[in-house]
């Protein structure tokens, strides 16, 4: 073939060459930007979840909800005191309680010397103003000074565990329905570790009152003496105790219910 008619066949087919290669070119923009807007919307639908948060550390077992009570018997405590709490836990832990129940560090209670056995009362911080609604299931505290022993639970809860003890204020908010009004009452004098050392004491108190029934306590920390007062009045106790200081410990005196 001629080099002119070479020359013009090379011209007169690059227009259509370049038309299909345009083509070409557009079909395959278009292509991938179908795909990329395909994958972006894939993007979008697809969530991969947040995990989990992990769990906080508890410093104890869960403890039991707080009693439950009506509305207005929060508003209006029956009787308020205003002293110093502590807290108890072991070795007093799955020992018997005042109540005759076992004693569980981690459930709401306390223990209380003279308010009837299943009273419920709220307690509360006077620092931190945090409170606790907790049942009165044994008695004590036998240190002078205090007014109230708080489980280890209801003390992480108002902040009294890192502290030992706190100044609150105990508002009583129930009374057992079986509550005796005048109750059952005894002077209570220890501690000791040894039985023999409760004996002694307890020989030389029944030779000062001949018509008190005096009785070795086991507790979780050692021995007491208790008087129990013909009656157990509240009356009778308070005499005992003003005349009986024994240099052997402290006497309280103590509800028996």
């Amino acid at each position: 073939m001629p080099a002119q008619q070479l020359k013009g066949k090379c011209v007169m087919n690059l227009p259509c060459q370049h038309k299909r290669r345009m083509r070409a070119a557009t079909f395959f923009s278009g292509l991938f930007a179908v795909c990329l807007l395909a994958s972006g919307c894939g993007h979008r639908k697809i969530q991969a979840p947040a995990p989990p948060p992990p769990p906080e550390e508890q410093p104890y077992a869960p403890a039991p909800p707080s009693p439950e009570l009506p509305p207005q018997r929060r508003q209006k405590p029956e009787a308020s005191q205003v002293g110093i709490a502590s807290w108890y836990g072991a070795p007093y832990h799955n020992a018997r309680g005042a109540n005759g129940q076992i004693y569980n560090q981690n459930a709401m209670t306390a223990a209380h010397r003279t308010l009837p056995l299943g009273t419920v009362v709220r307690v509360t911080n006077l620092s931190t103003r945090q409170s606790v609604v907790v049942t009165i299931t044994d008695r004590g505290p036998f240190v002078r000074g205090r007014i109230l022993d708080l489980s280890r639970a209801a003390a992480i809860r108002i902040g009294v565990w890192r502290t030992g003890t706190a100044r609150v204020r105990i508002d009583v908010l129930r009374l057992p329905p079986n509550a005796a009004r005048e109750g059952h009452w005894c002077v209570q004098i220890g501690v000791y570790h040894s039985a023999g050392s409760a004996k002694k004491l307890r020989d030389r108190l029944q030779r000062e009152y001949p018509s008190a029934n005096v009785i070795d306590f086991r507790g979780a920390t050692g021995y007491w003496v208790r008087i129990r007062p013909d009656g157990e009045s509240h009356r009778s106790a308070e005499q005992i105790a003003r005349i009986a200081q024994p240099s052997e410990g402290e006497a309280y005196i103590v509800r028996l219910d």
